[in-house]
């Protein structure tokens, strides 16, 4: 049995996100990890795909938009408070602030993160200035 744990969301970022959004690393079970992902106004995250765990977000502020891809389905979605969704093991996927305002969400990760090399890099609809390929 794990123990209790509490933890008031962090100041400052934990971590940088492979994708270049900034992290804030909640807490954890043995089934999964929570974290609090940050993206300024008028920023884009690189696209990625996980190779080990799927994830399921939260919009807590902000706006921008969220593009996903899996085999022959691709959609993009409007990030604003209330937005749930999935991104399943495999899905390409990739998001953007709005221009004015940034947007957060929290994640709930499964199983937890397990570390360097999780993330790969794949081509997403934006352009990440700066961002190597």
């Amino acid at each position: 049995m794990s123990p209790f744990a509490t933890l008031r969301l962090p100041a400052e970022p934990t971590v940088v996100a492979p994708d270049g959004s900034d992290v804030r690393v909640l807490l954890g079970l043995a089934g999964g990890g929570m974290a609090h992902f940050e993206l300024a106004a008028g920023q884009v995250a690189r696209a990625v795909t996980h190779r080990t765990v799927e994830e399921v977000w939260y919009v807590v502020s902000g706006r921008g938009e969220m593009w996903r891809w899996q085999g022959e389905r691709e959609e993009t979605v409007g990030l604003e408070p209330g937005v749930c969704l999935t991104i399943p093991l495999g899905t390409h996927f990739q998001f953007r602030a709005s221009p004015g305002e940034g947007v957060c969400a929290v994640a709930i990760t499964m199983p937890p993160w397990p570390g360097e090399g999780e993330a790969v890099f794949v081509e997403g609809p934006w352009p990440v200035p700066g961002a190597g390929k």
